[in-house]
């Protein structure tokens, strides 16, 4: 794992080799599309299910976009189904939806070598306990609490650390040029006492030009609304914690596919208590997206859309629950697509 990631505490594993010396595709799926076919996607491809993944990503990438009304293309390998990759192929049409990012910052602010030796130390130990298939966390906290006991003896070293360098942290996140120091800010920030202090930095990070900032974001924005449902209902304004919902709703149209990824786990969190605003949200700008990635062949990565899709749907947990494990996507995937947005 490179020292700017953080995928394993999400049960991605981007790393292919935990998959295989020799990573073949098990899986190979797809997003993006709605006036293009897969079809027409898989004809210019230069792999399928069993094959090696491509040695060049960059001369497949290129292929896909050369297919009519594709402006971008994006291929994604993650880890592991049955010991093999997964192929995520994602496409944005012509005139389809687009996710933002701002310029890269310029900025000349750093992080001082104390932050950067912890953060690297618990990477490794992340690297440790995920090979170890140890990758549970508590959130309540508001911050990543992880169960092994290595990697969350550093987590604990950084809620001093985020005291310390509070200030120079949201610069750095916001304006240094370093996308390793702002991927390691958007991190560290998170484990901060005054969590509704940073909710705004950490949403801006959500635009932020390089994937680990946004992921890492992301992560610290999901506990900090953890945290916020926690509090009791009569919590007072001033003191009440409130993440929103409407970027990693509109994440799930990102070109990226751990922007989609971590968004739909967010998701699932905000959504938990069905707040009919977000759920509102959801049904007008979503259900497209939501409905292709509960498609998707690898179980884990769908269940989240899956799950999102039924509480759309007006569909209580358990039955949300019951329809998963028989196995029958497809009918509530009807249920909560409207019938005049279906295929006729």
């Amino acid at each position: 794992m490179t020292p700017r990631g953080l995928r394993p505490l999400l049960g991605v594993l981007a790393a292919i080799g935990l998959c295989a010396q020799v990573p073949t595709i098990g899986v190979l799926d797809f997003y993006g599309l709605r006036g293009v076919s897969e079809a027409d996607i898989r004809k210019v491809l230069t792999v399928k299910e069993g094959d090696p993944l491509p040695k060049s990503k960059a001369d497949v990438e290129e292929a896909i976009e050369a297919v009519k009304n594709i402006v971008r293309a994006r291929l994604e390998a993650v880890c592991c189904d049955q010991g093999k990759a997964i192929l995520y192929v994602g496409v944005e049409e012509r005139g389809g939806a687009h996710f933002d990012y701002n310029a890269t910052p310029a900025g000349e602010s750093k992080l001082p070598e104390e932050v950067h030796h912890v953060y690297a130390q618990f990477l490794l130990a992340v690297n440790r306990a995920a090979r170890g298939g140890e990758t549970t966390e508590s959130l309540v906290e508001g911050h990543s609490l992880l169960s092994d006991p290595a990697a969350r003896e550093q987590q604990l070293r950084f809620v001093p650390l985020a005291e310390t360098h509070f200030d120079l942290l949201r610069e750095v996140l916001k304006s240094s040029a370093d996308e390793e120091h702002r991927a390691m800010a958007a991190y560290v920030l998170g484990y901060t006492r005054n969590k509704r202090a940073i909710i705004g930095d950490l949403q801006l990070a959500l635009r932020d030009p390089d994937d680990t900032v946004r992921n890492n974001a992301m992560r610290s924005l999901a506990a900090i609304a953890v945290l916020g449902s926690l509090q009791p209902p009569d919590t007072d304004r001033e003191e009440k914690i409130e993440v929103s919902a409407t970027w990693f709703i509109e994440m799930l149209d990102s070109l990226i596919w751990s922007d989609r990824a971590t968004a739909l786990n967010v998701l699932v969190t905000l959504t938990e208590k069905r707040d009919p605003r977000v759920i509102g949200h959801l049904r007008e700008q979503a259900i497209p997206a939501l409905a292709e990635m509960a498609r998707w062949k690898h179980l884990e990565h769908a269940l989240p859309a899956f799950i999102l899709l039924g509480r759309v749907a007006g569909i209580n947990e358990t039955e949300i629950q019951a329809t998963w494990a028989k196995g029958d996507r497809a009918k509530l995937i009807d249920r909560a697509i409207p019938r005049s947005a279906k295929k006729k």
